[in-house]
C-alpha cells in the first residue's frame, strides 16, 4: 500500500475515532474513578465488562464504516434480472430514473452519494464521522452501534464524574483533575449527540422512512404526490422488516400496492 493511502479521509477518521476511544478509556482508568476503586477491591468483572463494551462499540463502528452500505451494481447481476418484472409494476407516472452521475438505473429509495460516488439502496445519509454511507445493508448495524455507543458514553460519563474532586486552590485542582474534567465535558457532548441520533433514527425506523426522505420529501417524485409514506406498514412490520428483513419484497412492489390501495379508497 502506498504511503499516501494512509492520508485518505476514511483512514484518518477511523484512526482518530479509535485513538480517541482508547484515549478516553485510558484517562478513566488512570484517574481515581470508580474503575480504580473496583480494581483495588479486586472486583475485576465490572472493569472487564466496561472494556468489552468499549471494544464492542469500536468493532461495530468499524463494521458499519467499512462495509458495503448497499451500493447499486453498475453492471447488472443475474440475480437482479428478475427485478425487471417488479419495476414494471411501478406506474409510469413515477418511472425509475437513470442516475446522471454513474448512469445506473436507480431503484426506488436509492440516491447517489457524491462523497462515495456510488448510488446507495435505501439511502439514509452519508456519515462524515464514519466516512461511509448509511444505507440498506448497514443501517440496522448503525442503529445497534448508536445504542451500544450511548451505553458506553453514559457509563463513561458516570465514571468521569465519580473521579472529580473539586477543591481549592483551583490551579492545583486543574493540574490534578483538568484532563478528567475535559473528558467529562467531551463525554457529555458525545452523549447528547448520540442520544439525539438514536432517538431520531428509531423514529425513522418505526415509520419506515429515511433521513433523506424525511428532510427532502417535497423533492422526491415518489413521495411528493402522496399524502403519507407509501412504505409505512405499521410499527411491528416496519421493525420486523428493518431488523430481520421480514416481510421481504422490493420497495417497488410496496409502492405499487399502496398505489392500488389509494385508488380503491378513491
Amino acid at each position: 500500500m502506498a504511503p499516501w493511502a494512509l492520508l485518505r479521509p476514511g483512514v484518518l477518521v477511523r484512526t482518530g475515532h479509535t485513538v480517541l476511544t482508547w484515549g478516553i478509556t485510558l484517562v478513566l482508568f488512570l484517574h481515581d474513578t470508580a474503575l480504580r476503586q473496583w480494581e483495588e477491591q479486586g472486583e475485576l468483572l465490572v472493569p472487564l465488562t466496561f472494556l468489552l463494551l468499549v471494544l464492542g462499540s469500536l468493532l461495530l463502528y468499524l463494521a458499519v464504516s467499512l462495509m458495503d452500505p448497499g451500493y447499486v451494481n453498475v453492471l447488472p447481476q443475474p440475480q437482479e434480472e428478475a427485478k425487471e418484472e417488479q419495476t414494471a409494476m411501478v406506474p409510469q407516472a413515477i418511472p425509475l430514473r437513470r442516475c446522471r452521475h454513474c448512469m445506473v438505473l436507480q431503484p426506488l429509495r436509492a440516491r447517489h452519494c457524491r462523497e462515495c460516488r456510488r448510488c446507495v439502496r435505501r439511502y439514509d445519509h452519508h456519515c462524515p464521522w464514519m466516512e461511509n454511507c448509511v444505507g440498506e445493508r448497514n443501517h440496522p448495524l448503525f442503529v445497534a452501534y448508536l445504542a451500544l455507543q450511548l451505553v458506553v458514553l453514559l457509563w463513561g460519563l458516570y465514571l468521569a464524574w465519580s473521579g472529580l474532586r473539586f477543591f481549592r486552590p483551583w490551579g492545583l485542582w486543574l493540574r490534578s483533575s483538568g484532563l478528567l474534567f475535559a473528558t467529562f465535558l467531551l463525554l457529555s457532548l458525545f452523549s447528547l449527540v448520540a442520544s439525539l441520533l438514536l432517538a431520531s433514527h428509531l423514529y425513522l425506523v418505526a415509520s419506515n422512512t429515511t433521513t433523506w426522505e424525511f428532510i427532502s420529501s417535497h423533492r422526491i417524485a415518489y413521495l411528493r404526490q402522496r399524502p403519507g409514506n407509501p412504505f409505512d406498514r405499521g410499527l411491528t412490520r416496519n421493525l420486523a422488516h428493518f431488523f430481520c428483513g421480514w416481510p421481504s419484497g422490493s420497495w417497488e412492489t410496496l409502492w405499487a400496492e399502496d398505489e392500488e390501495g389509494s385508488s380503491q379508497d378513491v
